[in-house]
């Protein structure tokens, strides 16, 4: 079956080949390709989730929602315990819209950094769905260290078994592999962030959870609702082993979540 451009009503947005891969185990179908404006150089897919049409803005001129999914960095935080392969989801806050822009190349002393703006907040329709259980029986790897702030990787070409296993940070096992959902605060910036001191004093500045790169992008073209797996903490102890488990529980948060979205709900504030 074939639809009209005007008949796709929600933007997912993906950076990374391993997002877009988990964005299509999502689909409930598959559509055919259209034809694309000369002045658009983005890769489609199109298919539909739970009735809802799923593309991007561009070429297709009747976006009406935009959830913009992927992975991200997480930071460890006393009143939200979240670990690898959690979900974030941006929420405003105060004057916030959900993302904080952050310039990287704007260091200022002590270690801080200069913020440089906000975004415009996402679709309300988004931020009054909550769903906590998002996949279940899914592989997901079984190693989730988190060490001491002060305390950094010890061999660029290895992964954290020559490091000093003291200096991990002790957690409570949960009671399941369920990936937590929080709502929170989300900073964009231009740089990959992995000094987990310079995490901490930007996180504590203003109750932040989430680092990733792309959203500093696209917010003010198309207001969206940003979506990280959190795959690392934001650390020297950066490695790829969750990535794929945390798209895919990205993906997933944000199939359940548009089916608590109406078919054919008018939101005039993206």
């Amino acid at each position: 079956m074939s639809f009209m451009h005007d008949e796709y009503t929600i933007a997912w947005i993906c950076a990374l080949p391993l997002e877009m891969a988990a964005a299509k185990a999502m689909l409930d179908r598959t559509h055919p390709s259209l034809q694309q404006s000369r002045t658009d150089d983005n890769s489609y897919t199109l298919g539909s989730i739970h009735g809802h049409n799923v593309a991007m803005r561009a070429t297709f001129q009747n976006i009406q929602l935009g959830l913009m999914v992927g992975i991200g960095g997480g930071v460890p935080s006393v009143d939200a315990d979240i670990r690898l392969g959690d979900v974030v989801v941006s929420k405003p806050a105060g004057i916030y819209g959900g993302v904080i822009q952050y310039d990287y190349g704007k260091s200022i002393r002590h270690g801080r950094f200069q913020r440089t703006g906000s975004f415009n907040k996402p679709p309300l329709a988004f931020l009054t769905t909550s769903v906590h259980e998002v996949i279940g029986d899914v592989f997901r790897p079984r190693e989730d260290q988190l060490f001491s702030a002060t305390y950094d990787h010890q061999d660029e070409s290895l992964g954290c078994c020559r490091c000093d296993e003291s200096k991990l940070i002790t957690r409570p096992p949960r009671a399941n592999n369920n990936p937590r959902i929080h709502y929170r605060l989300i900073t964009s910036g231009d740089q990959v962030m992995k000094d987990a001191t310079i995490r901490d004093a930007i996180a504590q500045d203003l109750s932040i959870l989430c680092f990733e790169m792309e959203a500093a992008g696209l917010m003010d073209q198309l207001p969206s609702l940003v979506v990280r797996g959190i795959c690392d903490y934001c650390d020297s102890h950066k490695h790829k082993n969750w990535q794929a488990y945390a798209a895919l529980a990205a993906a997933a948060y944000a199939r359940v979540l548009l089916s608590f979205v109406p078919l054919g709900t008018p939101h005039p504030g993206v």
